[in-house]
């Protein structure tokens, strides 16, 4: 079988540009496997391959399964349908929420709207359909009327989409990584070693500077009632969301309280990196080892 690793050029910094080729060398070692970049002729040259490995990013991620299902290529991860609910924070809010997942409160602006009064402070402000922490800084937390409607605008003004207003969990953070319907050992993100002037969230510069300061536990030091309770919303959250193969899936506890913030449909899978990989070694899977239970997951839809 020829497959192809999918990628985006436009968007290869560091840690996506070691992923795309950990992939690539792991399946190489029982494939033919090449890199194939999402850009011009890449209706032309994916024709070649029996089978993609799905790593593009942002939009992308919905646009390459979409060329795939109209080429009949079959492809790891979730389809076009998924991606593009998870994509959008408030439209997975909605399905969750309607669902029986808990959720913090939240309220979707759109550009030009005006700003509601809320009855939710503190109140964390970000964008609606973008990744990797972008438009989260130490002043998306608001505590009044007017830092709010500063932020929302903020907001607009940079990325011209729905501004996401959620009530601000001041708890504990956790991911929980599914593979195929496996829930893997729970991850908490522990911010309490960082610089006190920090913001005691993932910001970008939280996420992007200071990784190496963050704390990472897997598996979690939580109580058995807890753990089932999030692996359960983890797992009914993956299956209404019609997700495949992998994902992630992000959350903070207060008081005993679950609240689920977002999904993540492709999760990066970066060695040494990425939260689903150290939960994945936290059930005692290597890096090879998780590569190919994603493909093998994907390949039982076409066997």
């Amino acid at each position: 079988m020829k497959i192809a690793v999918v990628y985006d050029r436009s968007n290869l910094e560091r840690s996506r540009e070691v992923m795309v080729f950990s992939v690539y060398e792991a399946l190489s070692k029982k494939y033919d496997v090449e890199l194939l970049a999402f850009e011009d002729r890449f209706f032309e040259r994916i024709n070649r391959f029996d089978f993609v490995f799905n790593l593009s990013t942002a939009s992308r991620q919905l646009h390459v399964p979409a060329v795939l299902e109209l080429l009949k290529i079959p492809y790891t991860g979730s389809d076009p349908l998924a991606h593009a609910i998870c994509i959008d924070k408030v439209k997975t809010k909605i399905i969750l929420s309607q669902c029986g997942v808990p959720t913090a409160p939240f309220v979707a602006i759109e550009p030009n709207e005006l700003v509601p009064q809320i009855d939710f402070y503190p109140a964390i402000v970000k964008p609606s359909r973008e990744g990797s922490a972008k438009g989260l800084s130490k002043d998306s937390v608001v505590n009044d009327y007017d830092s709010l409607r500063k932020k929302v605008q903020e907001i607009h003004q940079q990325f011209r989409e729905t501004a996401l207003v959620e009530r601000f969990i001041d708890g504990r953070e956790f991911s929980v990584g599914i593979l195929e319907n496996e829930v893997l050992p729970i991850l908490e993100i522990d911010f309490s070693s960082l610089p006190p002037e920090l913001e005691k969230f993932y910001s970008h510069r939280v996420k992007h500077e200071y990784g190496e300061q963050t704390r990472y536990i897997c598996p979690a030091q939580i109580d058995r009632d807890l753990e089932k309770q999030i692996k359960d919303y983890a797992l009914k959250t993956f299956k209404i969301l019609g997700l495949r193969d992998y994902a992630r899936i992000d959350l903070r506890v207060k008081d005993d309280q679950i609240y689920f913030l977002e999904v993540n449909s492709l999760p990066m899978l970066t060695p040494n990196y990425s939260d689903i990989i150290k939960m994945a070694q936290a059930a005692g899977y290597s890096y090879e080892e998780l590569i190919y239970k994603i493909l093998d997951s994907a390949k039982k839809r076409v066997s």
